[in-house]
Parts: structure tokens; sequence; C-alpha cells
């Protein structure tokens, strides 16, 4: 089989801080921004890799939600429990300099883990946690 990861989802909860903490920090390029019913989906991804996008999307608006689960899904994200990311960067140190320049909440800076993995977390603007990893190949070779 042949099979890629073509996106991942994430909540977000203000759409416009959501576009300048992956946008304008991250310098993802924004792929997609739909609005529908006073909401926002929007897909974005690392420029060089169109084939990869994370979505960023309304927090608990499926079908099947109760408002029980709403207010979960809430409370989750208010405490950055709720979603997480990992993301991967040649050059760590960098990236965590932007990140701290940007007003990015903070979770640990750039730490040699015992694991063997170099990184650092923070937490988007939603709160959902973001870990970059450091790799010196990060970006993927491209198919023919």
């Amino acid at each position: 089989m042949d099979i890629a990861i073509h996106a991942s989802f994430l909540p977000h909860n203000d759409p416009e801080a959501a576009l300048a903490f992956y946008r304008d920090t991250l310098g993802f390029e924004v792929r997609n921004d739909v609005g529908y019913q006073g909401m926002r989906w929007l897909t974005v991804g690392p420029v060089g890799q169109p084939g990869t996008s994370i979505v960023l999307a309304p927090p608990a608006v499926g079908p099947g939600i109760t408002d029980d689960e709403r207010r979960t899904i809430t409370e989750m994200m208010a405490k950055g429990t709720y979603a997480a990311i990992l993301l991967a960067t040649p050059d760590l140190d960098d990236t965590f300099t932007r990140l701290q320049a940007g007003d990015t909440e903070i979770v640990q800076e750039p730490t040699q883990q015992p694991y063997g993995i170099r990184d650092c977390a923070v937490r988007d603007p939603a709160g959902n946690l973001v870990r970059i990893q450091e790799q010196p190949s990060a970006t993927p070779p491209r198919r023919s």
C-alpha cells in the first residue's frame, strides 16, 4: 500500500488568531479558508509540502456531539489537553527564537529528551499543544 497523511484536524476558537500563529509565526501557507454559517475552516500547510495540511476547524460542530460533550471539549481546549500535533524542523533554536518573538505561549524550551529527541513545546492560540522536534532532514524527499 502507498498511503500518506494528507491532513490532520485541530480545533480553533479564533480564526484570526489561528492564522496569525500558523501563517505569520510558523510560516505556513493558507490553502483554503471556508466560511459557513458563521464558522470558519482554515487549511494550512508547510510551504513546499502541498500534500500535507492541517485543517483548523471550529470545535464540536459534528452532528452527533451532545451539549455535555461540547462543554467537555471547550474545557479541555481551555486547559490545553484536547489536541496536539508534532512538527519537525532542521533548526530548532531558530524556530524557537521566532516563536518567542511571536508572543507564543511557551510550554517547554528546547530540551534534549531522554529518548533521544531534542524538542520544544508551545501552545497555539486555541490551546493545542504543538511539539517541534529537531530533525536535520525534516523536509521529506520529493517524489518524482
